[in-house]
């Protein structure tokens, strides 16, 4: 009798999976349930190039829908799962049908972390994450219009970017005293304050929002410190909430995401649970290079993840600890982060942080745990080489920047 294998989630992981899956010869079938309309697509380019209207929308399709068809999966697009029996290995849907399945994969992915203020339902607030949050913020999306973000991460500055290209009045609203703390040094932080302050945007930090309020049908953003931000439209990036309610609604251990092991395997109670995995950014995994567990919203993880699962599903286990990366394009600059700086104690930094190309290494010890690229792709690279390895380089080696890149390899 053949198996079935059924996928939550219509992302990059679970595109991956039903890809890997067949490429490792398993023969039963699949199922994708997703409670989107589409096929899986990509959501990098929904912040950058899609939003300014660059990528046509089926470019978006991670795989075309001929693949699935080849591959004989069953799509079940709109559709939620709603319910889950271990015991039994039934899963539940919105559409009244039951899915008996013997492999199970939560890539259920992540939602927006919602603000939390009054006046947080004013229409002109959006968040950034699907489809058709771009389609709804598409049609306030104008020359001259106000725009406010409210957070200063990562999707919130490469909203502003592509908003300040496209002519609109935008202030971005952070909370902490610099933007992207939360995953740079205060270097890295500086030049992209620079980079939008001279693009035109109001950036203010340690501020925080009180309040949204409406003034005859225009949206107003009432900070902490009493300051009033009229908005034509408001876009909030304040992180992202692991969708895990179903995997905990079923006995499932979740910390921070559904916590697994390093071959994709989630828990009940602390032991593996039989036929049940979780990938993607709603996946916490262990990671033996930085010694402590990880869930990581990237592109990269999704699709090594998706590897990782496929291969546990058919028996040929291969452990998942993979170095992350990341990247961010804002107007003509290119960030790529190798590795997690979080808990780094010293910063090397290799070229002039007031020009458009350096980079910042990390280091905790004697280690290097994660560099920040800025328009310097050979620094990328050398990172991904070296972090794996867990080799001692010293600092001033690599702030040298009259010692190659390839010198600095061997």
């Amino acid at each position: 009798m053949s198996e079935t294998v059924a996928i939550i989630g219509g992302g990059q992981a679970a595109a991956q999976a039903i890809a890997s899956l067949r490429q490792q010869g398993f023969d039963g079938g699949i199922v994708l349930v997703s409670g989107e309309a589409e096929l899986p697509y990509q959501r990098p380019p929904l912040s950058k190039a899609f939003l300014a209207g660059e990528l046509e929308r089926a470019r978006l399709l991670i795989k075309p829908a001929e693949f699935y068809k080849q591959a004989e999966v069953d799509a079940r697009l709109g559709v939620r799962a709603t319910g889950l029996d271990v015991a039994q290995r039934q899963l539940q849907l919105d559409d009244g049908q039951s899915l008996s399945y013997d492999h199970l994969v939560f890539a259920t992915g992540g939602r927006p972390r919602p603000l939390q203020c009054p006046g947080a339902d004013h229409p002109a607030l959006h968040y950034l994450r699907t489809l058709a949050d771009v389609d709804a913020i598409r049609e306030r999306f104008r020359p001259d219009a106000r725009m406010v973000v409210i957070g200063g991460g990562y999707i919130g500055l490469e909203v502003t970017a592509i908003a300040v290209k496209h002519g609109l009045q935008v202030t971005v609203i952070e909370a902490a005293p610099i933007v992207l703390g939360r995953v740079t040094c205060p270097e890295v932080a500086k030049f992209y304050t620079a980079l939008h302050r001279e693009a035109g945007v109001d950036i203010q930090c340690d501020t925080g929002v009180d309040r949204i309020e409406d003034e005859a049908g225009v949206a107003v953003v009432v900070t902490t410190s009493g300051e009033r931000f009229p908005a034509d439209l408001i876009i909030a990036g304040i992180g992202l909430l692991p969708n895990v309610e179903l995997a905990e609604s079923a006995g499932l251990d979740c910390d921070n995401g559904i916590v697994v092991d390093e071959y994709c395997r989630a828990f009940v109670s602390g032991a593996d649970v039989p036929g049940i995995y979780s990938i993607g950014d709603c996946a916490n995994h262990p990671s033996a290079i930085y010694q402590t567990r990880l869930r990581l919203e990237s592109v990269h993880n999704a699709i090594e993840q998706g590897k990782t699962v496929a291969a546990t599903i058919c028996g040929k286990l291969k452990a998942y600890d993979q170095v992350p990366w990341f990247w961010s394009d804002q107007y003509d600059i290119k960030l790529q982060t190798v590795g997690i700086s979080r808990g780094y104690d010293a910063i090397a930094v290799r070229g002039d942080p007031e020009s458009t190309s350096f980079a910042v290494f990390y280091f905790r010890g004697k280690c290097l745990i994660a560099v920040d690229a800025i328009n310097r792709p050979a620094e990328f690279i050398l990172a991904r080489q070296l972090i794996p390895r867990q080799v001692e380089i010293s600092p001033q080696r690599l702030s040298d920047d009259t010692i190659s890149v390839k010198e600095l390899a061997a």
